[in-house]
């Protein structure tokens, strides 16, 4: 059960809006700490959260410098803030003080993540991006996913490897892998998940308008826990962040690409 869709909504916001609006929530109350977003959606939710309910967030050029401003997507930042090199990034990911959000070429229910082979480990038929930083991401600082496409070759019963680790995987190894563990949240271009079932397993916790609760699960490998009260729809943005989103952070429309219109 779904809350009923405003009359003007999709005429006035796409799915991409709502996405953005989605992970820009992610990173609301978070402070001064660094916004690594990875994707173009990310990237615009992260400029939009920092132009508006979260003004302390750090955000990079994404080579080797701090920004003092809020740039275009893709367009060259003008003022410098700080350096950021490499030796520097993972000192702040070692400290906690960077909420990513990263992509996920398989997620499960209790939020392992693979973005390293698809089959075997041994002999996979498909070779990913490799394990790079998401264990230690996972572990160190609060993490989040996006996925621009919800599907169950996605959204998996098991990972084939684990990249960043889930609840299980963390409580399984530990107080080492669970003492600063926090997994944010899951944004696709279906809706926002959480993981606060019981397990810390996945559950839906807002849909965009115009998806249903049958459609979501379609397109999930596992199942997924609903509330008797239902999963309300995501927020609708302000007139002032869809300007910002639509004149200042993404003037060319790039959260289009990614996310295909229903």
């Amino acid at each position: 059960m779904t809350r009923p869709a405003p009359a003007h909504t999709a005429a006035t916001v796409t799915r991409a809006e709502y996405c953005v609006i989605a992970c820009a929530e992610a990173w609301r109350g978070d402070g001064e700490i660094l916004a690594s977003p990875m994707g173009t959606v990310p990237s615009i939710a992260a400029r939009l959260a920092k132009l508006t309910f979260s003004p302390d967030l750090l955000l990079t050029d994404g080579e080797a410098l701090l920004i003092g401003d809020v740039p275009a997507v893709g367009a060259a930042s003008a003022v410098t803030e700080g350096w950021l090199p490499y030796r520097k990034h993972l000192t702040m990911v070692m400290g906690g003080k960077r909420h990513v959000m990263m992509g996920a070429s398989q997620i499960d229910r209790f939020g392992n993540q693979n973005i390293s082979c698809i089959g075997d480990w041994s002999r996979p038929r498909r070779q990913l991006l490799g394990v790079r930083g998401a264990p230690v991401n996972t572990l160190n600082n609060p993490v989040s996913y996006w996925v621009p496409l919800h599907s169950t070759r996605v959204f998996v019963e098991k990972v084939d490897m684990i990249s960043g680790v889930g609840y299980d995987s963390a409580a399984a190894t530990g107080p080492s892998a669970t003492r600063f563990h926090d997994l944010r949240r899951v944004v696709s271009d279906l809706g926002v998940f959480d993981f606060g079932a019981p397990g810390h397993a996945m559950r839906p916790v807002s849909l965009h308008p115009g998806v249903t609760l049958d459609q979501v699960r379609e397109a999930t490998g596992f199942p997924l826990p609903v509330p008797d009260a239902g999963v309300p729809y995501t927020r609708e943005p302000t007139a002032e962040e869809l300007r910002l989103i639509r004149d200042v952070v993404d003037p060319r429309g790039l959260r289009d690409r990614e996310v295909r219109r229903p």
